[in-house]
């Protein structure tokens, strides 16, 4: 179906380069359209996308070889991007404009991708059972005054995966394994996604819960009044864990100019604003807005550790739930 500047685009096999167009391969569902027809309009080059999901694309890239039409590849979670970038799936990007624009703890050291937006993943709470003060840490989560009253995605989710590898490479194994069991001795509630998370907080089934913050976000647009919100975890002192969606220039790339083109735009203040007025996610870029409602929860201190760490120790993060018997 066209959008503006964007198509479906289908089959193995590559069309000639055109100058006019960038082909992206997404893995991202939701929010990335304004900034995209926004793009072609300023530059005539036509966006064409095919969406599906990340294992799916990695896997059609490799097979496809030298002969992918994708540019970019677009997707979820640091770890996703960093084991694209391992498979020899993304080539380096020499943009002065995108390491001026993101974070260095957002973008991969060798510059194979860049992070567009950013997940806080943190504590969530029911406002009508637990007051702020009593939170304050991811490992606090393990105090016993929990027990029975925390509910956590399936450590199999890679938004888990990757906010204990980012412990395992700040705190090493043997610490992040003492952590993760407080929270199993608390004999948490295990759901299937974030949104049943906070559901079942609202519902009472539990106080206390670990999810990305847009989750929040998007019940809050439809029920201002649901009783749960956010707290930023660790202030004091690592901050709080983040995530990011991002995209990287493939390494067979036929409009690899226009590919590079495109991620500056999207980095740029006027993009990363789109996307966050339609996602509810915080911008890589700092110098661009951030929607109102989640604004009102104010401003927090985010962990500068290089989110290329989610895919360093993704494997070391699966062994170790196991280990610990977090399920």
């Amino acid at each position: 179906m066209l959008l503006g500047g964007l198509a479906a685009v289908g089959g193995l096999t590559a069309a000639p380069a055109q100058t006019g167009q960038v082909v992206v391969y997404s893995a991202r569902h939701y929010g990335q359209e304004p900034a995209f027809e926004a793009f072609t309009r300023r530059t005539g080059v036509q966006i064409k996308m095919l969406n599906g999901g990340t294992g799916e694309l990695l896997e059609r890239l490799k097979a496809e070889g030298d002969k992918t039409p994708a540019d970019v590849l677009l997707t979820v979670d640091a770890g996703n991007l960093w084991n694209a970038a391992r498979a020899g799936l993304l080539q380096k990007m020499d943009s002065p404009e995108l390491q001026a624009s993101i974070p260095a703890h957002l973008r991969d050291p060798e510059m194979r991708w860049v992070g567009l937006t950013v997940r806080a993943r943190t504590i969530m709470y029911d406002t009508r059972k637990v007051k702020p003060a009593e939170l304050s840490t991811y490992e606090a989560l393990g105090d016993p005054k929990w027990k029975g009253r925390l509910c956590l995605r399936t450590s199999g989710y890679v938004y888990n995966q990757s906010l204990i590898a980012t412990m395992i490479r700040r705190h090493g194994e043997a610490r992040t394994a003492e952590i993760v069991r407080g929270w199993v001795a608390n004999q948490p509630v295990i759901l299937s996604s974030d949104t049943k998370i906070l559901e079942a907080i609202a519902a009472g089934r539990c106080d206390v819960g670990l999810t990305n913050h847009y989750y929040l976000a998007r019940l809050l647009a439809k029920d201002p009044a649901f009783p749960v919100a956010p707290f930023w975890a660790d202030q004091a002192t690592t901050g709080t864990h983040v995530n990011v969606s991002g995209a990287g220039v493939t390494a067979h790339a036929r409009n690899r100019a226009q590919a590079i083109k495109l991620l500056e735009f999207l980095s740029s203040p006027e993009a990363q604003q789109m996307f966050a007025d339609v996602s509810f996610e915080y911008p890589a870029n700092p110098q661009a807005g951030v929607t109102p409602l989640v604004a009102r929860w104010g401003r927090f201190k985010q962990d500068d550790l290089n989110i290329a760490a989610a895919g360093e120790f993704q494997a070391a993060a699966t062994r170790l739930a196991d280990r610990v018997g977090y399920k």
